[in-house]
């Protein structure tokens, strides 16, 4: 696992963060994830598991130790790629606005923060803990398949004038590989080949993860 350090003579580094549950991570974050990196320019992708997600029930999602360690096996062959344990070491519901501030403030470095994320997810803005202070600290990166259009978020601009300057699209092609798809397939004791780094796939079978759906 990579160590984010100060590589650029300019003094500011290009910092992505990908949060999310990874229950479990699969080929699309690292797709995705990669992409934003060689698109903006990104000096590394953090993938930062949550600890708690504030909106999900806590019973429905697997042990935080689990997710990061799959977390940590999909990236370990990609240098630019860093798993933290920052929300999953919190005893706290995990929001955004405090992930990166958490990154925004280290004495380290200095960084242009990127938040990547669902172009989905985007769309409920407005429903995020301190969206407003969020939108200052860090640029979004709103990841999606072709043809999505972010039309709404000029809705949300009457509420946020200037969004439109704070978030990016990113077309995936093929982003049809979802976290739920891969469970659902455990459960029903299917394939996911393909679906997921190979070690990710040993790890699940090794624990016994998802099969009672």
């Amino acid at each position: 696992m990579a160590t984010i350090i100060r590589n650029r003579k300019a003094g500011k580094i290009n910092l992505g963060l990908m949060g999310g549950t990874f229950d479990p991570i699969h080929l699309g974050h690292l797709v995705s994830a990669e992409e934003a990196r060689q698109q903006f320019d990104l000096d590394y992708v953090v993938f930062v598991p949550a600890g708690i997600p504030p909106h999900k029930e806590r019973s429905k999602v697997s042990d935080p130790e689990h997710r990061y360690l799959m977390t940590t096996l999909a990236v370990m062959s990609n240098p630019a790629f860093i798993v933290s344990r920052f929300e999953v070491d919190r005893e706290v519901p995990s929001y955004t606005i405090d992930t990166v501030r958490h990154f925004a403030e280290q004495e380290a470095y200095e960084a242009n923060i990127y938040f990547i994320t669902g172009a989905d997810a985007i769309l409920e803005i407005l429903t995020w803990k301190d969206y407003t202070a969020l939108l200052d600290l860090c640029t979004f990166i709103a990841v999606t398949r072709p043809g999505y259009s972010l039309e709404r978020l000029e809705e949300i601009q009457k509420s946020l004038p200037g969004i439109m300057n704070k978030v990016h699209l990113l077309e995936i092609p093929a982003l049809a590989i979802s976290s739920t798809y891969i469970r659902e397939r455990v459960a029903l004791g299917k394939t996911i080949k393909y679906l997921t780094p190979e070690p990710v796939e040993q790890y699940i079978k090794k624990q016994r993860l998802y099969i009672n759906g």
